[in-house]
């Protein structure tokens, strides 16, 4: 699972950096603070971000598996934090995109991911991405594929997922004000 939460923080953290607006509206509806502050610490925070997942895959260690960790956390609370100011929030802009709803989901797979990093930064881990895969199975390969396809299912979770559940709720309050 490390495998998968430094790819999605890779990941989120290139698109929020292209598109930081949609994170920026969230974070601005739970702390008050001018948008274009927001929105350039959105920026900086998810250069951040990708370079962090980048460095945490490439040389696993145990103070970069803490951060990885320590972030997972954080946008964890965060996610709860605007649960709580009034339900799920149109879009937390993880992956740049207006369609991504905050959702307990959301919280879980974060929490996970946390959860996660944090068995690696304990394990102390040695070595690079390619020696410790070399280690593995058919030198990693069968690891590197699951690894991508819970990344892809993480994904879906935290969008596709809160995407049709914010559409049934809107569909379900259409159909019961009738």
């Amino acid at each position: 699972m490390f495998l998968v939460a430094c790819g999605l923080l890779m990941a989120a953290g290139v698109a929020k950096a292209i598109r930081p607006d949609d994170t920026a509206r969230a974070l601005a509806a739970v702390f008050p603070v001018p948008m274009q502050t927001v929105r350039t610490a959105v920026r900086m925070g998810s250069i951040a971000e990708a370079l962090l997942g980048a460095a945490a895959l490439v040389v696993p260690r145990t103070a970069s598996a803490a951060l990885v960790a320590m972030s997972y956390a954080a946008f964890a609370v965060v996610v709860a934090l605007a649960r709580s100011k009034g339900g799920a929030i149109a879009s937390c802009g993880c992956f740049g995109t207006p369609d991504t709803p905050a959702t307990a989901v959301h919280i879980v797979v974060n929490v996970g991911l946390a959860v996660s990093a944090s068995a690696v930064a304990m394990a102390n881990p040695a070595g690079t991405i390619v020696s410790i895969l070399s280690r593995e199975p058919l030198h990693g390969v069968p690891l590197v594929a699951l690894s991508a396809l819970c990344g892809w299912l993480a994904y879906l979770a935290i969008s596709a997922l809160a995407s049709l559940q914010g559409a049934r709720r809107l569909t379900a309050i259409s159909f019961r004000s009738r």
